[in-house]
């Protein structure tokens, strides 16, 4: 049986780490690592779990994740079907702030971008008026070499200083403190919560599938998470039932309602207007005004 870790090794010959991807999908288990990452989805779409956050990811989606901030990209169900000829594309950036490159944020010079590093802890998105100014130069990273690699991620970095209203992905004032077997063992929550959403999972299900009873599963989920159990579930299930509505793929929203696990039409619309701000059918008017 393949072991799964949870802390993820990066390289660390560089004090900058530059990785370009394309695989069939993405890596598929909640994990964490000490470096910064700063990933530019080029191609692929599914849901990013950061933290206690949830939320869909699409080509052009650029993020921050934290230091050591729990963190998966699920690709759609789609790109794991035999046969299946979808891939991802990202270019991923790592920088640990308490290793080598830590001496430069030492530097007087350096102390704004220390600061904005040390407020990526909840983990951020580039707001889309700032793409362009970060893809730019996320390639120029990726295609300079030894000095010129760290001067020019220093000026990415410089840049990311200078972006107003980032959108935070985690609440504010999170804290990792989770450990190892923790983190495994909310990697196997979210894995069976993804896989099943569409059923009526019980409390008893979920907590015997994290070997804990379900009073000590409600305890431990909300500690690490700051949501309950049956929040989480129906902001995946909104999740998915967004990806339907976008994609049209649906007969009415009430049959989007039954295909994501709700029982009724009526607590879905309630579920979908606390999460997401607006009713399905707005969410869907507003969706088609942006594409006409």
């Amino acid at each position: 049986m393949k072991v799964v870790q949870f802390t993820i090794p990066v390289a660390t010959e560089y004090s900058i780490i530059v990785q370009e991807d394309v695989l069939p999908y993405f890596y598929n288990h909640l994990h964490r690592h000490n470096e910064i990452q700063i990933t530019w989805v080029i191609k692929g779409e599914g849901t990013l779990i950061a933290g206690n956050s949830m939320q869909r990811f699409k080509p052009g989606d650029i993020y921050i994740l934290g230091a050591n901030q729990p963190h998966l990209f699920k690709s759609d169900d789609a790109y794991f079907e035999k046969r299946s000829k979808k891939e991802i594309h990202a270019l991923t950036m790592f920088v640990d702030p308490g290793g080598l490159f830590s001496h430069i944020l030492h530097l007087p010079e350096m102390k704004s971008v220390k600061k904005f590093l040390e407020a990526t802890a909840a983990g951020m998105q580039i707001p889309q008026a700032y793409k362009t100014q970060v893809m730019d130069k996320m390639l120029q990273v990726k295609e300079a070499r030894n000095g010129s690699r760290l001067a020019t991620f220093i000026q990415l970095l410089q840049l990311m200083t200078t972006i107003k209203k980032y959108k935070t992905l985690a609440n504010a004032g999170t804290e990792y403190s989770i450990s190892e077997s923790e983190g495994l063992r909310m990697n196997d929550v979210y894995q069976y919560t993804i896989a099943h959403y569409t059923e009526n999972i019980s409390l008893h299900q979920i907590a015997s599938v994290a070997h804990l009873t379900p009073q000590a599963f409600c305890r431990y989920f909300k500690k690490h998470t700051r949501k309950t159990y049956i929040t989480f579930l129906n902001e995946v299930r909104v999740n998915e039932a967004c990806k339907k509505i976008v994609a049209q793929d649906f007969d009415s929203i009430a049959t989007v309602a039954y295909q994501t696990g709700f029982t009724n039409a009526v607590t879905f619309n309630r579920v979908f207007k606390k999460i997401t701000g607006q009713p399905p059918k707005k969410f869907l008017n507003e969706y088609l005004h942006k594409i006409d």
